[in-house]
């Protein structure tokens, strides 16, 4: 809703002072399809150019997270330390037992209680790694923990580049709109005979292309760039979390202490309260023991 917002003062604020100081915008709709189909056309072409097919799908498919936010609420984070909590309590009552959970996740009782982190495949994938590399007595906390940060480093990477790839598109539409400008203004000079009322707004429509340029480059796509990116690192925090807390455990700490490790490493924006994990602990021990 709040992107919807943004873009809503934008065009308000942008028109309505145009139309405001005494501009037409009769002018700006005749020209504005042939303008928009050179620039946003020859846009999207070098985006096509730029990136294979997984990676336009993958920024089709976050532009509209921009619009949703992040995908990990602060419930999602309660859920995943009550999730780690009794992996970790299971992997050192019953390492055996452990088994059957890491391997074949979408069967495990543990899991199907959190669908929403079960239906994601890279927070189950590091977590079900990570707990069986610690069973095969892979258990240097360093070397560990080392692992996990270059292939956070990877996704993380990963996951950016939507965001990298819109915001080269923002660098080049001023310039596309320049190219739109020429146009018109090249097809201005043909009609250098005519009176000058005729010739306004021929220059009038040419320079459209450059205002239409620079309006998608910083009032649209740019911002949905940043945005996007913004995202993608508030969602990292909920894989961050995951490390710290199977890390910690590495270092045999108390499997409430890893718990709080992972907690106190939350951001405090998104960071549940002591009192609320304990709560959510208990209901976990509770489940469990029914």
């Amino acid at each position: 809703m709040i992107g919807i917002i943004g873009i809503a003062i934008i065009f308000v604020m942008v028109f309505g002072g145009y139309l405001a100081a005494g501009g037409k915008m009769a002018i700006i709709l005749k020209s504005l399809p042939y303008e928009f189909t050179i620039i946003g056309g020859a846009a999207v072409g070098a985006f096509v150019i730029s990136n294979d097919v997984p990676t336009i799908k993958h920024t089709l498919r976050d532009i509209g997270r921009a619009f949703k936010g992040p995908k990990w609420a602060p419930q999602d984070y309660r859920d995943l330390l009550c999730l780690l909590f009794e992996l970790i309590r299971l992997a050192r009552q019953n390492p055996v037992g452990l088994e059957e959970h890491i391997e074949a996740p979408a069967e495990s009782a543990i899991f199907q209680r959190y669908p929403k982190i079960l239906a994601d495949t890279e927070a189950v994938d590091l977590i079900c790694d990570t707990l069986r590399s610690a069973s095969m007595n892979y258990d240097d906390p360093h070397q560990v923990e080392d692992i996990l940060e270059k292939r956070m480093e990877a996704n993380h990477a990963h996951a950016l580049h939507t965001s990298h790839a819109l915001q080269i598109v923002a660098d080049g539409l001023p310039a596309l709109g320049i190219v739109a400008a020429v146009l018109g203004v090249i097809k201005t000079m043909g009609s250098i005979d005519q009176p000058p009322e005729i010739l306004g707004k021929l220059i009038a429509g040419a320079l459209v292309g450059t205002f239409l340029g620079v309006f998608l480059a910083y009032g649209l796509v740019g911002p949905f760039a940043s945005r996007i990116g913004d995202i993608t690192k508030e969602d990292s925090h909920f894989y961050r979390l995951i490390c710290e807390v199977l890390v910690a455990n590495l270092h045999n700490h108390a499997t409430n202490i890893c718990i709080e490790v992972g907690r106190q490493n939350t951001p405090s924006h998104i960071r549940p309260t002591y009192s609320e994990v304990e709560e959510a602990l208990k209901n976990a021990k509770h489940q469990d023991a029914a």
